[in-house]
């Protein structure tokens, strides 16, 4: 399996160590990496599994709301993301899922809110879901629509929630969803609020379930006057950016880890086909254009690598990582697909056949160069930074 040097890199401490060994030999044994035929049962099939062997307890913070951690650990989310992204898209989907629908209750959350859902999440009992991507608003979040009033009742200060969110993972068969929404303390980015919005509250429905090339669970959600609690509100009103881009800031390297995961695969598939393929009379690894191929998806893993471990680390010793993360989502994610397309590429027409290792890993790639934050949007992030730290 994948070369496991970058283990003894100064970013990690013995325990990240020891925790990539651990999951490592659970997904082993455990993940069925054979072709999903019910998404939605495989993915709360998958849930439970990780919640049974503890991986979810790393998702959340708090040890008390039964985290292993008081502080969300970058690192060992990324080394677990990049670990079951090998074995399983589906499993790194599941996990990573669970970290990102709770990430702002983790943050901002008052204790109720902490004690009413981390543990069960810990646990695999809730299905986590964040949704903050509209039908025109993905990247662009301060064109936000969706939109809350406050009502104020005798029985119970209220936001009534209209509009809709779109492209929400777990959408379907999430038990509460963490909804952002404009509720209009000022312009743009100023004025949007998160919410915790249980799935049975009258008013949601699932309006669309959409399919993508890699499926997992997405769908278009509605909202119609629907009613949720003031108490249900994630740190102050207006806040809700904040909230939102903080959140992505810990889940967005983790990102640019299933990326590195998917490319570490390919890059043991193409190695096996390099070295057992007989043409001409050697073997696919006897050419030397094979082997300036292996060698320069070498290079792309390790230089994303770097990145990403660079950005988990620096957020684990506290500071802001806006642009070493999107550095790192960037990289990794853009590298990945070029890994990937060389190592089906190796395959020949054994690349294209439905299922086969290489061409699950091509589908599953093409999502994360998109979702939370386009290569195009991680660009414009990088360029920010480095603007705004030379004008100051």
């Amino acid at each position: 399996m994948s070369d496991k040097n970058y283990l003894q890199w100064p970013f990690f401490d013995e325990q990240h160590r020891q925790l990539q060994a651990q999951v490592n030999a659970w997904a082993s044994e455990h993940i069925d990496q054979s072709p999903h035929l019910d998404v939605d049962a495989s993915c709360r099939q998958l849930v439970k599994q990780l919640a049974d062997a503890g991986w979810l307890r790393h998702a959340i913070a708090g040890v008390s709301y039964g985290a292993k951690t008081e502080v969300i650990d970058t690192r060992a989310i990324c080394l677990l993301r990049e670990t079951l992204a090998q074995y399983s898209g589906l499993a790194d989907f599941a996990f990573a899922m669970q970290g990102l629908g709770t990430g702002a209750i983790s943050l901002f959350g008052t204790v109720q809110q902490k004690q009413s859902y981390l543990p069960k999440v810990a646990q695999g009992e809730l299905i986590a879901a964040f949704a903050l991507s509209e039908p025109d608003a993905g990247s662009d979040v301060a064109a936000m629509q969706c939109s809350a009033s406050l009502v104020k009742d005798v029985e119970g200060d209220y936001y009534e929630i209209t509009g809709e969110k779109t492209w929400i993972s777990n959408g379907g068969i999430a038990d509460f969803y963490v909804v952002f929404v404009r509720t209009g303390e000022a312009p743009g980015a100023r004025g949007i609020s998160a919410l915790i919005v249980d799935a049975q509250t009258d008013g949601l429905e699932i309006a669309e379930r959409i399919k993508v090339i890699a499926p997992h669970p997405l769908a278009r959600l509605r909202f119609n006057r629907c009613r949720v609690p003031v108490s249900q509100r994630i740190g102050e009103a207006g806040q809700g950016f904040k909230v939102a881009m903080a959140t992505l800031d810990v889940f967005r390297t983790s990102v640019a880890a299933a990326a590195l995961g998917f490319a570490r695969r390919a890059m043991d598939e193409a190695l096996h086909r390099a070295t057992t393929r007989k043409m001409f009379g050697q073997t696919l690894a006897d050419f030397q254009i094979t082997q300036s191929k292996l060698a320069q998806m070498a290079t792309q893993i390790d230089s994303a690598a770097l990145l990403v471990y660079r950005a988990a680390w620096l957020r684990d010793q506290g500071q802001r990582v806006t642009k070493e993360a999107a550095m790192a989502k960037l990289t990794a994610t853009e590298n990945a697909q070029q890994v990937i397309d060389a190592a089906l590429q190796m395959f020949g027409g054994m690349g294209v056949m439905s299922e086969v290792p290489v061409e699950r890993l091509y589908r599953e790639i093409r999502a994360l160069r998109i979702y939370e934050g386009a290569s195009e949007v991680q660009q414009l992030i990088i360029a920010r930074e480095l603007l705004k730290d030379f004008v100051q």
